[in-house]
């Protein structure tokens, strides 16, 4: 994959780009991963226009300007100012973990732009119930009032950077090899006084403000019109449990859903049986 350089409105968008003269694809990454998610996934992917950017604040990416927030629905207007870059009126969007669901609301919001969706690890947005509304805005407004008096760890090397994030990663079925972490550290670091930082931005870290209601959600995974693969990791995640992901899948009106054995992050650690299952489904965009 080649470097890919875009301006939008809210700033500069980089990413990769997998040049093909097959069907286009916009590829979102997960949270706090960057382009370089898709490096493994666009090795098996022959023959389509793959386009995985560094969301904003992430990666390469420009931040958002002091004084606004990142969210799902914010994302929606910078994805599409993307493809609106890119002269892309109709494209198929691919989707991994947090990527997926910001793929899902666009999905559902745009259907005349939108030819077919592959939501891996996720499918619509978090939910939260009603009555935890307060308390998370609360905790998120104190978070953000607090940030400016927090500093960025400084790694003295990329190897030491590696190192905290794969411990970071290791819980339960979202662990990553070594060289796949390289994959997505040296793209998400940048240089500072003293070594290397992570060049995320710290708001990312921040709690969400608010959140949809489970009924909100299940609203907009019904109201995807396209064509949709989804693929979960088995076993599944402790935030997306598995007798409601698929119940959010059986809500899409044109889907498949595909189960396959691996962590979080599997369409890196199982690329090629990953690319397999959506690749023919893509190519029919």
């Amino acid at each position: 994959m080649r470097e890919f350089l875009v301006d939008i409105p809210m700033g500069r968008v980089a990413g990769l780009r997998n040049s093909g003269d097959g069907p286009r694809v916009l590829a979102l990454h997960g949270w706090l991963d960057n382009a370089a998610s898709f490096i493994p996934l666009a090795q098996h992917l022959h023959g389509i226009d793959l386009v995985a950017i560094d969301q904003p604040g992430h990666g390469r990416s420009a931040h958002l300007p002091p004084g606004t927030d990142y969210s799902f629905v914010g994302a929606i207007n910078a994805i599409l100012d993307v493809a609106d870059a890119l002269g892309w009126e109709r494209f198929a969007l691919l989707g991994h973990s947090m990527g997926a669901g910001i793929g899902s609301l666009i999905a559902a919001a745009c259907p005349e732009r939108i030819e077919r969706l592959v939501a891996i690890e996720a499918l619509g947005a978090l939910a939260e119930a009603p009555e935890h509304t307060v308390a998370r805005m609360r905790e998120a407004v104190a978070a953000h009032r607090a940030l400016p008096n927090k500093r960025l760890r400084v790694f003295p090397d990329i190897d030491t950077a590696i190192r905290a994030r794969m411990q970071a990663t290791r819980v339960p079925g979202s662990g990553l090899t070594e060289p796949l972490v390289r994959l997505l550290v040296e793209r998400g670091l940048a240089e500072v006084e003293g070594g290397y930082a992570w060049s995320s931005d710290p708001r990312l870290t921040l709690p969400t403000m608010t959140r949809m209601t489970e009924m909100q959600v299940e609203n907009l995974v019904a109201g995807i019109d396209c064509p949709a693969m989804v693929i979960f990791g088995v076993p599944a995640q402790a935030y997306l449990p598995d007798d409601l992901r698929r119940r959010r899948a059986a809500l899409l009106p044109h889907s498949e859903l595909v189960m396959m054995l691996g962590g979080h992050h599997l369409h890196m650690d199982q690329a090629a049986a990953v690319a397999a299952a959506i690749g023919d489904f893509l190519r029919q965009a």
